[in-house]
C-alpha cells in the first residue's frame, strides 16, 4: 500500500494561519437589528446552584475542543448579522458547543427555543444526550430532541435537536416558526430532501422575522455556495481537526473490497500501536458479515482480543450506545455513513475507507426508487479520514489508489433532491401554501421530471385536484408523517370499516424489519417466519405478527424465540398510536371488520391497492412478473411469503440488486384497479404491453 503524507505539521500550521486571515477578513456589516443582544440569559434560563463533579470534568475537554477557541468571535458575528455560515470539520466541537454559545450569549428570550437539525436521527438522539450531559441537566427538561414517531421533550425545553424532517412537519403549523429564536441547520453539507427545502422556507421567513437567526454548519468547505445562497452571509471557519492523519493508498485496485478491509483490519490490529478502529461499509448485512469474519480472523490467528461493533442506522439505540462504552480491547466499529458526520466516536485512530455507500436514486420515468452501491465524492474521503485524527495522530487506510481518488471521484455527493422521488415534498409545499413549485427558490432545482411525476402521482392519489389545488384528502394526507400512498391507505380504510388493521400494516411497514434473520440460525428463522405468513402475502404476514405480538403480551422472550425484533415492534406499536391520533382528530373512525366475513381480507387488500395501485405487477409466462405502467421485468424477493404466483399482485418496493426484486407483495384482482383507482387505469400514457393487458381484463371483468 503506497503511502501520501497528509496534513503533516507545517501543512496545519499554514492552513490555520490562512484560517485565521480568512476569519478576521469576514464582513459583519448587517442591516438587521438586534433586539436580543444585551439580554441577560441568567433572567430565565434555569441556573443551578451547584453542578456535578461531571459537569466540571467535561467542561476541561469541551475547552480544549478546537471550536472552543472562537467563542467570543462565533458570539460578536452572531449578534451582527441576522444569517452565519460556519466551516468545521467533524470532531471541531461545533455540534455540541454551538448551540451553546447562542445560549451563553442570550440570543433567545423566555419560552422560545434554539432548534438544531439533525440529518439523521440517532444523531439527534446521541447529540442531545451529550449535550444536556455537559449543561448537567436531565434529557428531556431543558435539553431534548424531537425525531419522527418519538419526542422527548417539556415546557422548560430551550435547546431541542431535531431531525431536519421533523423541523419542517413544524414550520407546516407553525408557518414563521414562532418558537424559535435561533435555528442552526447542522451538517448542511449532506444535503437531504428536508434540508434543500428548509434552506428555501427559512429564507424567506428569515424576511418576515428580523428577529429570527439562523445558522448554517457543514463539515465541507462548500460553504462559498451558502453564503451566495443566502445573500452574502458571512463566514467563519474553525481550524481543522486536532491531529494529523497520514493517508494510505492501495497500488492497485481491489478485486473484493470487503475482503480487503477484512484484511486491513487484521494487519492493523497485528502490527500498529492502539487505538481503535472504524470501517466504513455500506448496509446493515455486509457490516453484520463483515463483523463475524472479522472476529473469526481474529480467533483463528490466536491474536489479541478485539471487539467488534456495528453500527447503521436500524440497529436499536442500546446497541449502537455500545460504540461509546470504555473496554479494555481494542474496539473496532464497523458503519456505515452515519459516522462520517453526525457521530463522533473518541478513540478512533485508524479508518478503513473502502470508498463506497448506498446512495439514493430515483428514475422519475419508471418509477423506481432504489438504495444503490456507488462511490463517494471526495468530500466524504476527506470527512472519513478526519475521524481518525481526533484523540491522536491517526492513519487512514484507503483501499483505491490514489489516480481513483483524484481523477474518478466526483468532488461532492449530488444533493438527494435531484434523486429523490418527490410526492412527499410537493404534497408538503402545498400545504404550507407554496403554490408556484417551478419558481421556488430551491439551492439546486430538481429535473422537472421529476416535479411532473410527483404532481402526477398525487393527482391519481386524490391529493390535487385538475387544477393542482390542495383537495380535502390531499390536505388530510399531507398531516401524516408518511408516504403520501400509505396516508391515502389509510384515509382510505375508514371507509371500508378495517382501518385498525391498515393502522397496523401502515405501522409495521414504517418501522424497520421485525424478522430476525442470524447467520448461525437462518433455517430455524426461516421455518419461525412461515408460521406467521399469510396465503394471500406479505403484508397481511405483518398483520399477522402484530397480532400475535399482542396476543402474547408483547413479551420479549416470546419475540426472541420466534426470531422476531422486539424493540422493532413496541415501535411500531408506538407509531400505530399516533397514527391513530392523527386520524381521530380528522373523526375517521377507528373500526374492524368481521374476521370471519368473506369481505374481511377483501377489504384491507382494497385499501391496499387504494395506496399502491402505481406499484402492481402482472405475470407472465415462465414465473416472470412485469410491472404495470413502465414494464420492468421482475421477480419475488426471496423474503417474500406468498409461495404462489398470482396473476396480480401490489408490492411495496422495488429493489435493484443483481435482479429486479419486487418486496412485501400481496396477491390482488384487477377489478379493484378499476374500483379504486380509474382514473389511473383510463390514462393514455400506458405503453403498449401494458394498455393490450388492460384492455384483456377490462373485457374480461366486464
Amino acid at each position: 500500500m503506497s503511502k501520501r503524507k497528509n496534513d503533516s505539521g507545517d501543512t496545519n500550521k499554514k492552513a490555520m494561519k490562512k484560517q485565521e486571515l480568512e476569519t478576521t477578513e469576514i464582513s459583519t456589516n448587517s442591516s438587521t437589528t438586534d433586539n436580543k443582544a444585551n439580554l441577560n440569559i441568567n433572567d430565565w434560563i434555569p441556573k443551578k446552584e451547584t453542578y456535578s463533579k461531571r459537569y466540571y470534568e467535561i467542561l476541561e475537554k469541551r475547552k480544549e475542543l478546537p471550536v472552543w477557541k472562537q467563542k467570543e468571535d462565533f458570539i460578536n458575528m452572531v449578534k451582527k448579522n441576522q444569517v452565519v455560515v460556519l466551516v468545521g470539520e467533524t470532531g471541531s466541537g461545533k455540534t455540541t458547543q454551538i448551540p451553546q454559545f447562542v445560549v451563553d450569549a442570550g440570543l433567545i428570550s423566555p419560552g422560545k427555543m434554539v432548534g438544531v437539525t439533525q440529518p439523521r436521527r440517532v444523531a439527534a438522539i446521541s447529540v442531545a444526550k451529550r449535550v444536556s450531559e455537559e449543561m448537567d441537566f436531565e434529557l428531556g427538561q431543558e435539553v431534548g430532541y424531537s425525531i419522527r414517531f418519538e419526542e422527548l421533550s417539556s415546557p422548560k425545553t430551550f435547546m431541542k435537536y431535531l431531525t431536519d424532517g421533523m423541523l419542517l412537519r413544524e414550520s407546516m403549523g407553525d408557518p414563521t416558526l414562532s418558537r424559535y429564536d435561533v435555528i442552526i441547520l447542522d451538517e448542511a453539507h449532506e444535503r437531504t430532501l428536508s434540508t434543500d427545502i428548509l434552506f428555501g422556507l427559512i429564507k424567506d421567513i428569515l424576511k418576515r422575522r428580523k428577529d429570527l437567526k439562523l445558522i448554517v454548519m457543514s463539515a465541507t468547505l462548500e460553504a462559498g455556495k451558502f453564503q451566495k445562497y443566502f445573500e452574502g452571509a458571512p463566514l467563519i471557519k474553525v481550524p481543522g481537526r486536532l491531529h494529523p492523519v497520514e493517508i494510505f493508498y492501495t497500488e492497485k485496485a481491489e478485486r473484493d473490497y470487503l475482503e480487503a478491509a477484512i484484511r486491513t483490519v487484521v494487519e492493523i490490529h497485528k502490527h500498529e500501536d492502539e487505538g481503535d478502529i472504524l470501517v466504513f461499509l455500506t448496509g446493515e448485512e455486509e457490516i453484520e458479515d463483515t463483523c463475524a469474519k472479522i472476529q473469526r480472523e481474529v480467533r483463528e490467528g490466536r491474536l489479541a482480543p478485539l471487539k467488534c461493533l456495528p453500527l447503521y442506522s436500524t440497529l436499536p439505540i442500546y446497541q449502537q450506545s455500545k460504540i461509546f462504552d470504555s473496554v479494555k480491547e481494542r474496539k473496532c466499529i464497523v458503519s456505515t455513513n452515519i459516522a462520517e458526520t453526525s457521530l463522533t466516536i473518541d478513540g478512533i485512530v485508524y479508518v478503513v475507507d473502502p470508498g463506497f455507500s448506498k446512495q439514493k436514486t430515483y428514475n422519475p420515468r419508471s418509477r423506481v426508487e432504489s438504495l444503490l452501491v456507488a462511490p463517494i465524492s471526495k468530500a466524504s474521503a476527506n470527512q472519513r479520514a478526519g475521524r481518525a485524527g481526533r484523540t491522536r495522530p491517526g492513519k487512514c487506510f484507503r483501499l483505491y489508489t490514489e489516480k481513483a481518488f483524484q481523477e474518478d471521484l466526483i468532488q461532492q455527493t449530488y444533493p438527494e433532491i435531484l434523486r429523490s422521488n418527490l410526492a412527499s415534498v410537493v404534497l408538503q409545499l402545498l400545504k404550507l401554501g407554496v403554490t408556484d413549485l417551478v419558481h421556488f427558490d430551491f439551492m439546486d432545482p430538481p429535473v422537472p421530471d421529476t416535479l411532473i411525476r410527483a404532481l402526477e402521482v398525487l393527482h391519481f392519489l386524490g391529493a390535487l385536484d385538475d387544477e393542482g389545488q390542495l383537495t380535502k384528502v390531499g390536505t388530510i394526507m399531507a398531516e401524516f408523517p408518511l408516504d403520501p400512498q400509505l396516508s391515502k391507505m389509510l384515509i382510505e380504510s375508514s371507509e371500508r370499516s378495517c382501518s385498525n388493521e391498515i393502522l397496523t400494516i401502515s405501522a409495521m411497514l414504517s418501522a424497520p424489519n421485525v424478522f430476525m434473520r442470524p447467520k448461525d440460525n437462518r433455517l430455524e428463522a426461516d421455518a419461525s417466519k412461515k408460521n406467521f405468513d399469510h396465503f394471500d402475502g406479505d403484508h397481511l404476514t405483518l398483520l399477522n405478527v402484530y397480532h400475535a405480538f399482542k396476543k402474547n403480551g408483547e413479551d420479549p422472550t416470546w419475540c426472541y424465540e420466534n426470531f422476531l425484533n422486539h424493540r422493532a415492534l413496541k415501535q411500531a406499536d408506538s407509531v400505530r398510536s399516533q397514527l391513530a391520533r392523527i386520524l381521530t382528530r380528522f373523526k375517521l373512525q377507528l373500526v374492524s371488520g368481521d374476521v370471519n366475513s368473506r369481505q374481511y381480507y377483501q377489504n384491507i387488500k382494497k385499501c391496499l391497492v387504494a395506496g399502491f395501485f402505481m406499484q402492481v405487477a402482472k405475470l407472465e409466462k415462465k414465473n416472470i412478473y412485469f410491472t404495470l405502467g413502465d414494464e420492468q421485468q421482475v421477480i419475488f424477493h426471496p423474503s417474500t411469503g406468498l409461495t404462489r404466483k398470482p396473476e396480480w399482485v401490489i408490492y411495496n418496493e422495488f429493489v435493484l440488486t443483481s435482479e429486479n426484486y419486487i418486496r412485501t407483495v400481496t396477491d390482488i384482482k384487477f377489478e379493484w384497479l378499476s374500483e379504486v383507482a380509474p382514473g389511473y387505469i383510463k390514462q393514455k400514457s400506458f405503453p403498449k404491453k401494458t394498455k393490450e393487458a388492460i384492455q384483456r381484463n377490462l373485457k374480461y371483468t366486464k
